[in-house]
């Protein structure tokens, strides 16, 4: 089964030509199909209901053929699952009861998240069958597709938490780290400790390999990105590994910038995935030479298309000839990108386009 796998394959350290493909967000709401499901029930409603969150995973590969399937679900499904309240309010994103003192801290319920997130292992129990199944999904050969899973890193988790709502700064969580120092790394504990379980738990359920999204981690000095980035990562990855031997992890420290080499060397991550600002040669210089990148196509240059997307898509799928790569987006596809772009960038990377 692994042999048809191409970006299994690729996980495990192979180096392919042409690289396998996934994009991140690629369930979203730039396609259609999408945004019809969206009509018929709210978010988290979308996300814990297994006959929806399997649809919208499989919405994209059957329309593009990627070689990967993650997971329709949310980074904040943890802390909901914790009995924080959380609800997405159109135009403005989450909304969470911020957790700003040990009592808000103490009345998380660690406990809950077994049961809470069940709907979720159901999904990707589905997925799998399916994926794998001898008729694949209809555009693939059967058992080509990879299932990823996913959860936040516990920084950029605990950034939504504190904050009670997304930001550009995350200002009340940076001064808290400073401020409340033991308040906050016990936050970042808890996370650590629960994350680790969310992602055990979906590889049990299927989960081929699992990434981790640290979205906000290029806030912090180096300092604090290794004591809140780059630490809990370490913990996670290693217990995942004692766990799930063989099961890949990545890792995404977004707008990490000088600190990403560190963050691959001292991690143990099995693939870093790279932002739309790093420049993948340099990065591939830079750490060991079995490391898997993934990325790193601005998602401007999808949403705008054309010569330029392709000369760009090109030239990165080119940076990463001999080794082992993924190619990905920088950051997810927009909401209002075309959908016949991503197609064409498909296309072109796989060298079908004209």
């Amino acid at each position: 089964m692994t042999e048809n796998k191409r970006l299994l394959r690729v996980l495990n350290g192979e180096a392919l030509w042409p690289p396998p493909l996934w994009l991140m967000r690629q369930a979203g709401r730039f396609l259609p199909e999408f945004r019809a499901l969206r009509e018929k029930a709210d978010f988290m409603t979308r996300c814990m209901t297994p006959d929806m969150a399997v649809e919208i995973t499989l919405q994209p590969i059957r329309r593009f053929g990627m070689d990967g399937a993650i997971l329709f679900s949310d980074i904040l499904v943890l802390p909901w699952a914790m009995g924080q309240s959380l609800e997405f309010v159109e135009g403005k994103g989450p909304i969470l009861g911020a957790i700003r003192s040990e009592a808000d801290l103490n009345r998380l319920e660690p406990g809950m998240i077994a049961e809470k997130i069940e709907p979720v292992m159901e999904t990707l129990r589905r997925l799998r069958a399916t994926v794998d199944g001898p008729d694949s999904i209809g555009v693939a050969a059967p058992g080509s597709v990879t299932l990823l899973g996913f959860a936040g890193a516990p920084f950029t988790v605990a950034c939504y938490m504190v904050e009670g709502s997304g930001s550009r700064e995350f200002a009340t969580v940076r001064a808290m780290a400073y401020q409340s120092p033991a308040l906050f790394d016990r936050l970042i504990d808890l996370l650590t400790e629960t994350t680790t379980e969310l992602l055990s738990a979906q590889i049990k359920a299927g989960a081929e390999a699992v990434m981790l999204f640290d979205s906000w981690a290029g806030l912090l000095p180096p300092s604090e990105f290794r004591r809140h980035v780059i630490a809990p990562t370490r913990q996670i990855v290693k217990t995942l590994k004692a766990r799930h031997p063989g099961v890949r992890v990545i890792g995404f420290p977004r707008l990490g910038g000088v600190m990403v080499a560190e963050y691959a060397r001292e991690t143990g991550v099995d693939v870093m995935a790279l932002d739309t600002g790093a420049d993948l040669a340099q990065v591939a210089a830079q750490v060991d030479p079995g490391l898997v990148l993934q990325g790193n196509l601005d998602p401007i240059s999808v949403l705008a298309g054309g010569e330029a997307m392709r000369r760009e898509a090109l030239a990165i799928r080119e940076a990463g000839r001999g080794r082992p790569h993924v190619f990905n987006l920088g950051h997810g596809v927009l909401p209002n990108t075309p959908p016949e772009h991503v197609g064409d960038l498909i296309q072109t990377l796989r060298g079908t386009a004209g």
